[in-house]
């Protein structure tokens, strides 16, 4: 059977709602949707990926481990801002990616949410 671990960072809805940030299974590793507050999508964007980035390294990886993002936005019209970020990070590594526009999150402050999958 292979390990699991799984990892949380404390936010609220962790216990709410009853999920782990993180698990990695063997070499597989799975982010739940991550979000952020800011003043824009951009910034929403780069906070969710550097807090990524420090659970990432907590399971033995990093960004270049990344295979694929998927991105939530309730306005797909700054898909550029979310864009722009998300390049400044992984513009050589490329995962794959979708985005796509959502009516609304749990928080109104919240503008972005990105799920990551990874393997190390």
């Amino acid at each position: 059977m292979k390990e699991i671990k799984k990892i949380a960072t404390g936010a609220p809805w962790e216990d709410i709602v009853g999920y782990s940030r993180a698990v990695k299974v063997g070499d597989t590793i799975e982010i739940s949707g991550t979000t952020a507050t800011g003043t824009n999508e951009y910034e929403q964007t780069v906070a969710i990926i550097k807090t990524v980035e420090k659970v990432l390294q907590e399971l033995g990886a990093n960004l270049t481990n990344v295979t694929r993002t998927r991105i939530y936005c309730t306005d797909i019209n700054n898909w550029e801002k979310i864009g722009k970020a998300h390049h400044e990070f992984f513009g050589n590594i490329k995962p794959t990616a979708s985005m796509v526009e959502v009516s609304k999150f749990i928080s109104p402050e919240i503008l972005v949410e990105i799920e990551f999958s990874a393997i190390v």
